[in-house]
């Protein structure tokens, strides 16, 4: 009785689970805005904004977004946060699709959603002063012919010192895996779009070329 009631726990929490990188904690979502300008022979941009100074990581350039709250699509999220950062209505973006997420290292997703702005939802951008400081425009093509500067930093294991080593039966010179992080940093204008933001550009890029 006991293997039958375990195996039905086993089946009613795992049978329908959908699978995810384990030791997630959150899950984050953010708008990856592409925008036209008429005015400018119609060219395609990325929108960005600048982090309020008084918030995490002021100064910095990101894209408008943030946690994913309980019974929230990551698509949800993102027209959520983007209304909530630059009052843009949500009717006035067109969800495009998305792109691969990250999975951060800190134990949590980042789901980039690619949607376009309305002429009529780009004219209505008014960035909440609690959370973005400015925005600007960057063209698409400046992305596709412009190969950003990279930069790459080291993951390096350290157990600690009373690492039970003898109990498992393994030696202190144990082979723990490393890795390697790559830092794309992209410099426009006077602005610089780097870390994950820079990151989730490179793989729109990546992706278009593909095409």
């Amino acid at each position: 009785m006991k293997q039958e009631a375990a195996l039905r726990e086993i089946r009613a929490k795992y049978g329908d689970y959908i699978p995810k990188p384990m030791g997630i904690r959150d899950e984050y979502a953010v708008l990856c805005p592409f925008v036209s300008k008429p005015s400018r022979d119609g060219e395609l941009y990325l929108l960005f904004e600048i982090r309020a100074a008084g918030i995490r990581q002021g100064g910095e350039v990101c894209f408008p977004g943030g946690r994913v709250e309980p019974g929230e699509s990551d698509i949800e999220c993102a027209l959520r946060e983007t209304e909530e950062e630059l009052s843009i209505p949500r009717n006035e973006i067109e969800i495009l699709g998305r792109i691969d997420y990250i999975y951060n290292q800190k134990g949590f997703l980042l789901r980039p959603i690619l949607g376009k702005i309305s002429a009529a939802g780009f004219d209505q951008i008014k960035p909440s002063p609690a959370e973005v400081a400015d925005i600007f425009i960057t063209p698409l093509d400046f992305f596709r012919n412009t190969k950003p500067d990279i930069y790459q930093y080291p993951l390096n294991p350290a157990p600690p010192e009373n690492f039970p080593y003898d109990k498992i039966g393994v030696p202190p010179s144990y082979p723990w895996s490393s890795g390697l992080v790559e830092v794309p940093v992209w410099y426009w204008q006077n602005h610089a779009v780097w870390g994950m933001t820079a990151r989730i550009t490179r793989e729109i890029i990546r992706g278009l070329r593909a095409i």
